[in-house]
């Protein structure tokens, strides 16, 4: 519960309606309230941390000015929402975010009336409010609808679909669309729009100048609306308004974002103009923390730290996660195969090309929060003969389907795909999850798909995908594997050919990726064959029906979706083949996992050593005792 005393405005505040019956002049203290409380409460537990410090102000002026829920705010990349949760109800179990049964690290629609849109990828905001608006329009209602994107989001195709879109409809639907502009994604805002947005940071004093000139004129007399008229002309001159106001928004800004007063003068002023509108607000990420404005990169989503002294540098482990595996042959294989280009849609840090972006910054390329654009760049690269690495995670991957069959795979271009996050990924929840890959690759020709059972097969693979001629995918999981010894070299694997890593009877496991370890220790305890099967595409064919011939059935083991899956490949096989023999496939459950720890989802599905023996015995009760052949009728 929170410290009344400590906080003595922010603990009376149970829902936005509260926050409305406080003075305006409270507001700053407010403000300062929940900005410590964030600070408190992320600190001690874990979370997204310098986008929602970012954002304080803005939250409070938003749920202060609209009446929310019946008017709707729609919050873009959605890990800047922590102050909103806090204001609508759910204050005093921020501490449980991310974790099991705790809150959802962004907005979820079951979780508050207040969450309008689901929100864990970027660049969604303006399209669903704008959904909204229209919707509110064709029923006559007067709500009004606000999408706060921010954070990099503007970077993204599908924000400029919205706005052109928007601007263009008759009627004009009544939207509000608030820019956050703090420069920053996770690591720093890449592009043209980029420039062309801090040219206004640079010029302090027309904006200033063009502000008070403003709100010193009588609203309505014939100086005002001789400026008004002429406004967007001298806009042009200075700023980048025209950009959207060519879309066909007006444009207002830029605003302090953390200066309270000028915040909820300008958005009174917007609240009651009609039409598509478009208030530019400049943030800090991090505000209020030191060490965050200090380096936001850091400090952008955290594991609990002492809030007095910040985030303090553990020693290694020693054992390397599977994306520095990647980094490191990556800057291996640059060094020794100059074509290689590498390419990342705004995630340097969580792929693991920091060190590639220093050492080969000629060849690294950020595309910003682009999924679509990174693997059609990725196409025109190796039509002219370069050999591009698209390195992103497993569920950004999905927003760029269309290109990846389309522009890649139907053409059969040499590129390869990194895909990290692959699986079960844990507390940032089912949007983050990585279950779908395996599915949505190995239905698409000219692909091949491995994935690794430790990290010197990770390496291997990655160099197998880099050097066949056409398209191929690596995925992988978050965090470390087995511990086993990485070889510097930059050999391949042969492409199609499984590993038996234990020779039992009965029955045989057949485990793709992260499931390696754990068919392990299971065969060890049933005396079962154990198969590292390395690629899905294509299948090991000839091993699998030999083992037909020897054992008495299969278990296959995947964490991914079991729909179209890999343990789905070794069914059809077996079907096409005629082979009645018994089959038992583990693997994802048709449902979106919630956020939990790694090892409290896979215990949850069944898929660690307890679940999977208990899986094969509820199927094969006398297991043990029976001989090799004896199982297909189980």
């Amino acid at each position: 519960m929170i410290d009344s005393a400590r906080y003595p405005l922010l603990s009376q505040i149970d829902s936005p309606s509260d926050l409305r019956t406080l003075p305006e002049a409270q507001l700053r203290a407010c403000a300062d309230e929940l900005r410590d409380y964030l600070i408190e409460s992320v600190s001690g537990s874990g979370g997204h941390f310098g986008a929602g410090l970012g954002v304080v102000e803005l939250t409070l002026a938003l749920h202060y000015l609209y009446e929310t829920p019946e008017d709707r705010i729609v919050w873009d990349v959605g890990h800047q929402c922590y102050p909103h949760k806090i204001l609508t109800g759910r204050r005093d179990r921020i501490g449980t975010i991310k974790k099991k049964d705790g809150l959802a690290p962004f907005p979820k629609r079951e979780e508050s009336e207040y969450d309008t849109l689901g929100v864990g990828h970027s660049s969604t905001s303006i399209s669903a409010a704008l959904g909204m608006a229209i919707a509110s329009q064709r029923k006559g209602e007067s709500r009004r609808t606000v999408a706060v994107i921010g954070d990099g989001a503007m970077t993204a195709g599908m924000a400029f679909e919205a706005l052109n879109h928007g601007g263009d409809l008759s009627p004009e639907p009544d939207l509000l669309v608030i820019l956050n502009d703090n420069q920053m994604s996770i690591s720093e805002n890449v592009g043209a729009l980029t420039k062309i947005l801090s040219r206004l940071l640079t010029n302090p004093t027309l904006v200033r100048m063009r502000e008070r000139t403003k709100r010193s004129l009588r609203r309505g007399s014939w100086l005002w609306r001789f400026l008004r008229r002429w406004e967007e002309h001298w806009k042009g001159m200075f700023m980048p308004s025209t950009l959207f106001e060519e879309f066909g928004f007006h444009y207002t800004g830029p605003i302090d974002g953390h200066d309270l007063p000028a915040l909820l003068h300008a958005l009174r002023t917007v609240k009651g103009l009609r039409g598509p509108q478009l208030l530019h607000v400049i943030t800090k990420k991090g505000k209020g923390y030191e060490q965050a404005e200090a380096d936001q990169i850091e400090y952008h989503a955290v594991s609990p730290f002492d809030r007095h002294r910040g985030i303090v540098k553990k020693p290694s482990s020693g054992a390397p996660t599977y994306t520095q595996v990647f980094g490191d042959w990556l800057c291996d294989m640059a060094a020794a195969n100059p074509l290689l280009l590498g390419i990342t849609p705004a995630m340097r840090e969580g792929s693991g090309l920091v060190r590639f972006s220093k050492a080969f910054p000629d060849r690294y390329f950020d595309v910003g929060i682009a999924e679509q654009h990174s693997v059609t760049l990725a196409a025109g690269m190796a039509i002219e003969g370069m050999k591009p690495v698209v390195a992103i995670y497993s569920t950004f991957l999905q927003r760029a389907y269309d290109q990846l069959i389309h522009d890649v795979a139907l053409q059969d271009l040499d590129v390869l795909f990194a895909i990290d996050r692959a699986g079960i990924v844990g507390p940032d929840g089912a949007t983050h999850a990585g279950s779908f890959d395996l599915s949505f690759l190995r239905c698409i020709p000219n692909m091949v798909v491995m994935a690794p059972a430790d990290e010197n097969e990770c390496r291997r693979m990655l160099s197998t995908g880099f050097l066949h001629p056409g398209a191929a995918a690596v995925r992988y999981p978050r965090g470390t594997g087995p511990g086993v010894a990485i070889d510097p070299s930059l050999e391949p694997l042969p492409i199609g050919k499984a590993e038996v890593r234990r020779q039992g009877r009965g029955i045989a496991l057949l485990a793709f990726g992260a499931m390696v370890p754990v068919a392990e220790q299971v065969g060890a305890d049933l005396d079962a064959s154990v198969v590292n099967m390395r690629f899905v595409k294509p299948l090991d064919e000839a091993l699998v029906l030999e083992l037909a011939r020897t054992h008495g059935a299969f278990v296959t083991l995947e964490d991914n979706a079991l729909q179209g899956g890999a343990g789905a490949a070794v069914a059809e096989l077996l079907a096409r083949e005629g082979i009645a023999t018994g089959l038992l496939s583990l693997g994802l459950p048709d449902a979106f996992l919630e956020h939990a720890s790694r090892e409290q989802l896979l215990a949850e599905c069944g898929l660690d050593a307890d679940g999977v023996k208990s899986a094969i015995l509820r199927r094969w009760p006398q297991l043990p005792t029976l001989a090799p052949g004896r199982l297909a009728a189980g």
